[in-house]
């Protein structure tokens, strides 16, 4: 299939849209962790939507998005407070040894609606904290999109590699240093909580 057939038929899909409720600023989200045998399907649904939406979708990327690494991972997804509650934003952490000796934050996302209001920063933290509580004294590793990369250093991660290509798209492999034992703050987020969602 030719890029411009690609292009054409995820143009089809469209972008999820959030009413505009589910975009108010400061909003934080309602967080939940779970792993992938303890997600419901709509909770699981709305994750590898979102994914897609921005992944290949957005970013007219045609890779493999089911990379069989989710069933060793952490999945942090953050809901919209309305009513039904809407998926805003995700992360996936992956066990060490999965993909890196260290845990390692990937596939992060916000929706288009929360772009540019701090829920990326938000949800890094938020995947940071988790990290700390899960694995406590491990440095967290994460394969960045080049261009996001001073966003990643303003969280403390610094760049441990040239750059790569990967799917097309200029990255750099970046860690973040294991915080001292007594800084690290356990996330308050509810775990394996899909609240309503079954």
């Amino acid at each position: 299939m030719g890029a411009s057939t690609l292009h054409r038929r995820c143009a089809k899909v469209g972008r999820m849209e959030l009413p505009p409720s589910a975009a108010t600023p400061g909003s934080t989200p309602r967080w939940q962790w779970s792993r992938l045998p303890t997600l419901s399907p709509t909770a699981l649904y709305a994750a590898l939507a979102a994914r897609q939406q921005v992944f290949a979708v957005e970013q007219q990327c045609a890779y493999l998005d089911a990379d069989g690494l989710d069933h060793r991972a952490w999945h942090l997804l953050g809901w919209s407070r309305t009513e039904p509650a809407i998926l805003v934003a995700y992360l996936r952490v992956l066990d060490p040894g999965a993909k890196y000796v260290e845990p390692s934050i990937g596939r992060v996302l916000t929706t288009l609606a929360l772009r540019g209001r701090g829920q990326g920063r938000g949800l890094m933290r938020e995947g940071i904290a988790g990290c700390a509580s899960r694995y406590p004294g491990a440095a967290i590793r994460i394969s960045a999109q080049r261009h996001l990369a001073p966003f990643y250093a303003s969280l403390g991660f610094a760049t441990v590699s040239p750059p790569y290509d990967e799917d097309g798209i200029p990255h750099v492999e970046m860690l973040l240093a294991a915080p001292p034992a007594s800084t690290a703050h356990p996330s308050t987020a509810c775990m394996d909580s899909p609240a309503g969602l079954r």
